[in-house]
């Protein structure tokens, strides 16, 4: 038991920082939509932070930008695939 709570705290891959967090905060914004559709999925959702490699931080930011980006229309909510 002991054995398997060790193996839970300590993470064997912690997460990186693609961005300064210096550099962050005043690109992170709704109106950047270059910076925030990166972070979309091609369906629309917004990618989790295991993927995007994000603290916990960059990813609250980037999720409130993305959501403020939708409510303004500047990004859809469902993006449709043109066949």
């Amino acid at each position: 038991m002991d054995k398997y709570k060790q193996s839970l705290s300590t993470s064997t891959r912690p997460f990186s920082q693609p961005f300064c967090r210096r550099l962050m905060k005043p690109r992170i914004n709704y109106k950047n939509i270059s910076l925030i559709s990166r972070f979309i999925s091609q369906r629309g959702k917004i990618l989790s932070r295991r993927v995007n490699k994000f603290t916990l931080k960059q990813q609250q930011l980037i999720t409130i930008a993305i959501k403020q980006a939708r409510i303004l229309s500047l990004l859809p909510f469902i993006k449709f695939d043109i066949i």
